[in-house]
């Protein structure tokens, strides 16, 4: 729905500021999940390009240029956007405000968004677009529990949520928030190493997917790794002969090497 179509004085539930695939992911879960309704939503979007999208992917939802009177806000815009994103959500009426920029910490947050205003911070990953998402939650130095209980149902709607420290938040991200693109690279070599065994390249692509697919699912089903790496693993067996090999690699230090080094990044762009 254009802002053109809109009572100019409607005060939203929540307003999305940026337009992005994040922010998009947001808005489809949160109605999908029912915490909000599509016309209790407003998303804020520059680009005239992508607002004709979002319009057309969330026709009841206000996509909009500008922050229109709210009572809550998410701050999903590159880091040094939030400041000013901060400042228009809380000139708009927001009186809690979740970012999920990268980086930005509460401090900068708070300072833009002035007084009376609870700030809280989290750190979605990319799963969340397919409404798998893990999201480190940390809470500013006014937010209430009931803030805290706001800002986990606008992410919960795209996966779980672990309230955490906001220093914890680097670990987090070198973990999580990179986390995927550990696994993808994990796929691509697994791929590569099936072709050069004899798979057509499809074949090899469509039974990796579906091994990582099933593997994660039993790990959300039974939990402890350590044990299903065991039940499948039979002395002498084939699994034993490759898990020797990455072991002999070092593959669980080099993954250990990269959380930490993501993790250090982190605090550094912080």
């Amino acid at each position: 729905m254009s802002a053109d179509d809109v009572d100019p004085s409607a005060m939203f539930e929540l307003v999305i500021v940026g337009g992005g695939n994040m922010g998009a992911a947001l808005i489809g879960g949160l109605v999908d999940a029912g915490v909000y309704s599509g016309d209790q939503m407003a998303v804020v979007e520059l680009r005239a390009e992508r607002r004709s999208e979002l319009v057309q992917l969330f026709p009841t939802v206000t996509v909009t240029e500008s922050v229109p009177p709210c009572r809550g806000a998410v701050l999903a815009v590159k880091p040094a956007d939030t400041p000013a994103a901060a400042a228009a959500a809380s000139g708009a009426g927001a009186n809690r405000v979740l970012s999920i920029a990268a980086g930005v910490r509460l401090e900068s947050i708070e300072a833009a968004l002035g007084e009376g205003v609870a700030a809280l911070r989290a750190m979605p990953n990319t799963p969340a677009l397919v409404g798998k998402g893990v999201a480190a939650l940390a809470r500013g130095t006014t937010a209430s529990d009931t803030d805290v209980a706001w800002a986990e149902s606008i992410l919960g709607a795209v996966g779980i949520v672990e309230q955490l420290p906001e220093p914890d938040l680097d670990a987090f991200t070198g973990v999580a928030g990179s986390g995927p693109a550990y696994v993808f690279l994990v796929a691509e070599a697994l791929v590569e190493a099936a072709i050069a065994e004899g798979l057509a390249p499809s074949t090899a692509e469509r039974v990796v997917c579906q091994l990582l697919l099933g593997a994660s699912t039993l790990l959300d089903r039974d939990g402890d790794p350590a044990q299903l790496r065991a039940a499948v693993t039979s002395p002498g067996g084939t699994t034993a002969a490759g898990l020797r090999v990455l072991e002999e690699h070092a593959v669980r230090a080099a993954f250990g090497d990269a959380v930490r080094a993501a993790t250090v990044r982190s605090r550094e762009l912080g």
